[in-house]
């Protein structure tokens, strides 16, 4: 008796869950039917083009050492401009990074050129263990609780923008407020702006060698120059 009621059920339910779609297993007919089309997420405003973005650092020299620039790209992100709160978040590739190449010399104002055996060695010594450590620290954030609009001082003073919020860095966190400059540009925003920040307050020790004859600065400063997308495309 109680297998036949099975057996009734099963008859039941099956073409219902047939009907609803929910077949148990796929027919040949779904196996073949190609998967639908994913669109690709389309920018929206306030979001990094990260293909024009970079991040520069002007390295101090002691002792014998010498003076370096550095560039380096942005993973993602997104600005909301004149938000009060949660206004978004910059993500920095730091695995990206390069020494002295000549567009970051050039941006940081140091003149001359380094040969391509000392950019790659300096590079190393910056990405390795005892400085950046990116395989453990791949990344860097900052995480801007605040992108509010500064007063001009007068009516053709370009526009400001003031960011506060927390960054983080080598696994230490501290928080953080830059000044930018903001210009309307084709379908973007380009804000540029500055700050400086000492190795040691994200427990990262200044490189150094030949007995600390040769070595580089605790203080550091870092230019931003992040293009945002100003309407979506």
């Amino acid at each position: 008796m109680n297998l036949n009621l099975r057996s009734t059920a099963i008859r039941l339910i099956l073409p219902l869950a047939l009907l609803a779609g929910f077949a148990v297993g796929p027919t040949s007919a779904q196996e073949a039917a190609p998967a639908p089309a994913v669109e690709k997420g389309q920018p929206h405003k306030g979001d990094v083009d990260v293909e024009r973005s970079r991040v520069y650092i002007f390295v101090g020299k002691t002792g014998f050492g010498h003076e370096h620039g550095v560039v380096g790209r942005l993973k993602g992100g997104s600005i909301l401009l004149g938000a009060k709160q949660n206004a978004g978040q910059l993500e920095f590739d730091l695995t990206s990074f390069q020494a002295d190449t000549r567009d970051a010399r050039h941006y940081v104002r140091l003149n001359g050129e380094s040969d391509s055996s000392t950019r790659e060695q300096v590079t190393a010594n910056m990405l390795g263990k005892y400085v950046l450590d990116v395989e453990q620290y791949p990344t860097a954030t900052f995480v801007i609780d605040s992108a509010v609009p500064l007063k001009k001082t007068r009516p053709n003073s370009p526009r400001y923008v003031q960011l506060d919020g927390q960054f983080t860095l080598h696994g230490a966190t501290r928080p953080l407020r830059v000044m930018a400059q903001a210009s309307p540009e084709s379908g973007s925003v380009r804000l540029r702006g500055s700050f400086t920040m000492l190795q040691t307050d994200y427990s990262i020790k200044p490189f150094t060698k030949a007995l600390g004859a040769v070595g580089v600065t605790d203080k550091l400063k870092v230019y931003g120059d992040i293009v945002l997308v100003a309407a979506q495309k």
